[in-house]
């Protein structure tokens, strides 16, 4: 039974009810150009270590054909292998969404999941654009749920990103409220990711979305066939609260459910590297073109940060991988004060072998600030330090990072941004995925979420 008076019960029941005609005409839109950023992410990976190693598992371990589709490959399988490819994919050139307050990637975990089930199951779009929805709006909630102290130890899009995955895949197979609870809570049960990976340049990140995908995937084709599972994973005396966060927040569960639409506060990517360092970069940005100053010119640059950033980016001084790399807050820095843009190209041609780069992330240094550790998670000030070779101190402040909610990417932009980076692999042509950004703009009047791009 579910108890509509508990917030887990009523986020259950929310999300298993949710229907198309509920949304509005904003979150449909946002969430078609959330998608079409999600798949671009995808396709920029094809070729990348370690995609080929994903892809070769699924080839190993699952069928050679079958209804669902692998982006970066071309390929067919089973949904599971599906899901687990393109969520290793999508979170893989650190291009993917990012919701502030829940610190959760929603796209790379939630899109996979009901993309897999909408092929396998001839959903129509807006049956998909539900699904997503409603993946979207669990997963944020259950991350602003488990609070800062679960981000400190555990990667919120590997462990929350599971139960997202499970309610989207859950809504595209028209679970009921039961089954969703039973699907919410096999995906509990088997949520997992640590951040001590990234100390040693290791492929965890990847492996943590690809499990997400397929596992939340898997638990809610599990609930649907009749398997049972804890009705409180996550408020739970042994449940993911009490085992993994000390500042949970129940209430945060049934959020204004049907009036707050936190999708439309997702921000996306602009720069292609960990979130932590956009609002230092804008900010560092902003102050080189006001005062007109070169990269030579600088002495110093001080970024004041939420300890959010410390916890990620404070690891690992000097990057020994690119994508180490985008989780340095120095080299994030050095690529733009030197390159002008922290986008693929310029970690793969820069990050790791230009001196001046180097010279300049030896140059940046972090520090806790108050006032921006105050409004983290809500909201991701920017605020920098520079000092000049000449003695000049300069302030820069940012409130609003380039893709967040208040500095948005139009859709002439996200349309841009796809065709960078499908270029930038090679995974798609012009002509393709023009078409692409074509089929997803109208995305909600199509009768069957079929193959996106043609076959291998």
């Amino acid at each position: 039974m579910i108890d509509q008076n508990t917030p887990a019960d009523a986020l259950c029941a929310f999300v298993a009810g949710l229907r198309y005609e509920q949304l509005p005409a904003p979150v449909v839109e946002r969430c078609e150009e959330l998608f079409l950023d999600w798949l671009a992410s995808a396709l920029a990976a094809k070729g990348m270590h370690p995609l080929p190693q994903f892809e070769a598992f699924a080839r190993a371990m699952g069928p050679a054909d079958g209804p669902a589709e692998v982006l970066a490959s071309r390929g067919r399988t089973s949904p599971y292998f599906a899901a687990w490819v393109n969520a290793a994919s999508s979170h893989l050139v650190e291009q993917d969404d990012l919701h502030n307050s829940s610190v959760l990637h929603p796209a790379t975990v939630v899109f996979p999941a009901a993309l897999a089930a909408a092929q396998d199951a001839g959903a129509s779009g807006e049956e998909f654009i539900a699904a997503c929805v409603a993946g979207y709006e669990a997963g944020i909630r259950i991350g602003e749920f488990l609070g800062r102290s679960h981000y400190r130890i555990f990667h919120t899009t590997a462990t929350v990103g599971t139960l997202a995955a499970a309610v989207a895949a859950g809504h595209v197979l028209k679970l009921s409220p039961a089954q969703m609870s039973n699907a919410i809570g096999s995906a509990g049960t088997q949520a997992a990711g640590l951040w001590e990976f990234l100390r040693d340049a290791a492929d965890s990140k990847q492996l943590h979305t690809a499990h997400a995908a397929a596992s939340g995937l898997a638990a809610a084709y599990l609930a649907r066939g009749g398997v049972t599972a804890a009705r409180r994973i996550l408020d739970g005396e042994k449940g993911m609260a009490a085992g993994m966060s000390s500042d949970a927040d129940p209430a945060r569960l049934g959020d204004r459910l049907g009036s707050r639409w936190a999708l439309l506060e997702t921000s996306f990517k602009f720069h292609a590297s960990c979130r932590h360092t956009h609002p230092a970069a804008d900010a560092l940005q902003a102050v080189m073109q006001r005062e007109g100053l070169a990269p030579d010119d600088i002495e110093s640059v001080l970024t004041r940060v939420h300890k959010g950033a410390i916890d990620v980016l404070g690891v690992v001084d000097v990057p020994t991988t690119v994508h180490q790399a985008k989780f340095s807050m120095g080299t994030v820095l050095g690529l733009l004060a030197v390159h002008g843009d922290a986008g693929l190209e310029s970690f793969r041609d820069h990050a790791l072998t230009d001196p001046a780069v180097a010279a300049f992330r030896d140059k940046v240094g972090m520090t806790l600030d108050d006032e921006v550790d105050a409004a983290y998670p809500n909201r991701w000030l920017g605020r920098v330090e520079v000092r000049t070779r000449s003695g000049a101190c300069f302030q820069g402040a940012i409130d609003d990072p380039k893709g967040d909610p208040g500095n948005t990417l139009s859709r002439a932009e996200l349309a841009d941004k796809a065709r960078r980076l499908a270029a930038f692999s090679g995974a798609a042509s012009r002509a393709e995925i023009d078409a692409l950004i074509e089929r997803v703009w109208q995305l909600h009047a199509a009768p069957r979420v079929g193959a996106l791009l043609p076959s291998a």
